[in-house]
């Protein structure tokens, strides 16, 4: 049976170059799988149809040199056409293979049907190659091994699936390791295919290749192995350079994604304690609303100020105020419920959102939770803060019509609480809308004051007892309101002090003293100027600086700027304020305790403080024309003043009993409507201008600019009296 059939032969450098090829093929192969899978859109469809043609190139090159590598006792050729037949069906293979190994996720149905399918495209090419050859008899075919070779086919494209989906996840440091094993695998399951399809086919004795050639074999299939080869390495490359590029786009879009969510973050959270901002809190509110709106649900809106905050932040600096503003935001993040809102909207001022509100009583137990929590102490690195709230609470739809509105009238009713007494909460209520209102439009006024020039200073005179002489002024600050028209410090300073403006008002007060100090200079007259202080401008870190600044900039001399200080609020922080006067008399300012005889002052501090007079409150000048006991005081305030070697001023003096007995107890100086009332710069000057008043300090620039060298003033400060010379 044996001698029927002609004895085929091998090339042995061919085989091996044709599993070469099926190596590399399947290791490519399983590269362009991985890009398939993780392009997108035009992308991956150019990778499907490019791996495809690459992909079908390297398993038709490998069965092709393959059967280059046959040979037969006759001349043997390939029909062209069957021979391009069975490399289409090569890529057809592959861009099942592809595709399937680009879905990302099928099921063993798929992949078992997909792995037939490919078996029997793999089977086709492989036998329409045979029959390229053209063999006359036609080949006799071994049904044993015929199936073995389909079965195998099956099965390896199976595999292949396979592979596919579990190389396509791997990472980076191991994925190049277990792709070339699995390459390894494919290109004997490919080979074992073609060869098993090989020895099923017996061509008889007398056997002719009607497509018979010349051509030498072996150069043409070195000539399509290393075409194939160079095809597969232009592509791998290509594939790796894609991949480098993915990754670096891949970082770029992490990179980006991080920025947006930064982006985001600060967009729509707040910076400190990463609560919702202003922002995000006006599109919650407008979306909670809207579906109030729809359902007729209860929304409400809780304003929480804190009482004192400010106070902390300017004794304890902005690092503490930090702290404890993200304390405060963690403890109302605990209490409210994951379908509320806490957003931060501003310095200490918070709001809480709350949708679905059975009904005020539900909300007034929310509110006292917050203010319990609030008060709560606040342990610092080397303080122990106790603060509280003022809540004010409005409800949709019965307080409002809109977002805006909801939250004006929350924030009113937080002011109403304020006004109740701190630390306690109040619901919005109509009839206190228009007082509120009021404030509200006077603080919104206050802001602008400053920028649109409307504050201006008075001055009242400080007389020696004999009533003639003027020994300074005091400033008193005015505002004159485009409507309201002039508007006294009991109407402005307190709402100044409660919103923290004092400050800013403060700093003009002193510039604008300074400013007038030196057009008075420039017109020959000397007049020393005092001006108030409040608490807050205590606690300004570079109170010092500031006055130095105006001191330089004007050429005043120190000494002719007083300061006056209340005496409950140089008490408030007896060290601190020790600190800062201390910083003054080195200075060379003058400082007055101010109100003296109201507040509770101890002895042994004031004896401490560099404090260069003491003003006696009006309160007890009013008395001492007919009460025993307010005269004996005064008299008291005036003899210990004396003995510490400080200089008296009686403010308040409106009769001239008062004025008599207070010249008899040798008060040094007096001031008050009996004299003068605050009068503006031009009426003053007219006075003096008129002499009304005869200046008793020395005139003329002359002596305003004496050497500093006497003065106990930093270095600033005589730089700045040096180039006034």
């Amino acid at each position: 049976m044996a001698l029927s059939f002609l004895i085929p032969t091998y090339d042995a450098r061919l085989v091996l170059l044709s599993m070469t090829v099926a190596m590399f093929a399947s290791f490519v192969a399983l590269d362009l799988a991985r890009h398939v899978h993780t392009a997108d859109g035009a992308t991956a469809r150019y990778w499907l149809a490019g791996g495809s043609f690459a992909m079908g190139t390297g398993i038709w090159s490998m069965h092709f040199v393959a059967m280059l590598a046959f040979s037969l006792p006759v001349q043997l050729g390939y029909d062209i056409t069957m021979t391009l037949l069975s490399w289409f069906a090569a890529v057809i293979v592959s861009w099942i293979a592809l595709s399937v190994a680009s879905r990302s996720k099928v099921s063993w149905q798929h992949i078992g049907m997909a792995g037939m399918a490919m078996g029997v495209g793999i089977c086709v090419m492989h036998y329409i190659g045979m029959f390229a050859m053209q063999m006359d008899p036609g080949i006799d075919w071994d049904i044993v091994w015929l199936a073995i070779s389909v079965v195998i086919a099956v099965v390896a494209s199976f595999a292949s699936l396979l592979i596919f989906f579990w190389m396509r996840n791997r990472k980076n440091h191991s994925r190049l390791a277990w792709q070339g094993a699995a390459a390894i695998i494919m290109a004997f399951a490919i080979s074992g295919m073609h060869y098993s399809g090989m020895e099923a086919a017996r061509f008889p004795l007398g056997s002719i290749c009607r497509a018979a050639s010349a051509l030498d074999y072996t150069w043409i299939a070195l000539l399509i192995g290393g075409a194939t080869i160079s095809m597969l390495i232009v592509t791998l490359v290509t594939s790796t350079l894609d991949a480098r590029l993915q990754s670096r786009t891949a970082v770029l879009a992490s990179s980006l994604k991080e920025a947006n969510t930064a982006l985001q973050r600060i967009a729509f959270l707040d910076g400190l304690t990463d609560l919702p901002n202003r922002m995000l809190l006006t599109d919650r509110l407008e979306h909670a609303i809207a579906r109030s709106r729809r359902s007729g649900q209860v929304i409400a809106l809780l304003f929480v100020d804190l009482d004192g905050f400010k106070t902390v932040n300017d004794s304890l600096g902005h690092q503490a105020g930090d702290q404890v503003l993200k304390e405060i935001a963690k403890r109302l993040s605990n209490i409210i419920r994951a379908s509320e809102t806490v957003a931060r909207i501003g310095g200490d001022e918070f709001v809480v959102l709350v949708e679905a509100v059975d009904d005020r009583a539900a909300l007034a137990v929310l509110a006292r939770r917050i203010e319990a929590a609030v008060s709560m102490p606040i342990v610092l690195e080397n303080d122990e803060v106790q603060l509280s709230a003022s809540i004010g609470i409005a409800v949709f739809p019965d307080d409002a019509k809109d977002e805006k509105q909801l939250l004006a009238h929350a924030d009113l009713a937080m002011y109403n609480a304020k006004a109740s007494g701190k630390n306690t909460h109040r619901f919005h209520d109509a009839a206190t809308t228009v007082s509120a209102a009021g404030l509200m439009a006077d603080l919104r006024d206050l802001r602008y004051a400053l920028e649109r020039r409307e504050f201006e200073l008075f001055y009242q005179p400080k007389l020696a007892p004999n009533g003639t002489d003027m020994l300074g002024v005091e400033a008193l600050i005015r505002w004159r309101h485009p409507t309201r028209g002039l508007v006294l410090p009991n109407d402005f300073i307190p709402i100044a002090e409660r919103f923290g403006l004092i400050v800013q008002i403060g700093s003009w007060v002193i510039e604008e003293a300074c400013r007038q100090m030196r057009a008075w200079l420039d017109r020959g007259w000397t007049i020393p100027v005092a001006v108030n202080l409040s608490v807050q401008q205590l606690r300004q870190p570079d109170l010092v600086e500031k006055i130095t600044e105006s001191l330089v900039r004007y050429g005043i001399k120190p000494q002719h700027l007083t300061l006056e200080l209340t005496e409950s609020g140089v008490m408030d922080d007896a060290e601190q304020t020790l600190e800062l006067l201390n910083r003054l008399e080195a200075l060379g300012v003058k400082i007055a305790i101010d109100d003296f005889g109201t507040g509770y002052s101890s002895l042994s501090y004031l004896r401490r403080f560099c404090v260069n007079e003491l003003k006696i409150d009006g309160s007890f000048v009013r008395d001492v024309a007919h009460n025993d006991d307010a005269r004996s005081i005064v008299a008291a305030m005036v003899n210990m003043a004396h003995s510490l070697n400080l200089r008296v001023v009686a403010e308040g003096v409106e009769t001239l009993q008062q004025s008599e007995f207070l010249s008899s107890m040798k008060c040094d100086e007096l001031q008050g409507y009996f004299f003068s009332r605050p009068l503006p710069v031009n009426e003053l000057e007219h006075r003096l201008t008129a002499k009304e008043f005869e200046m008793r300090v020395a005139t003329g620039l002359p002596q305003v600019l004496e050497s500093a060298e006497s003065c106990p003033c930093d270095a600033l400060l005589k730089d700045g009296l040096e180039a006034v010379k």
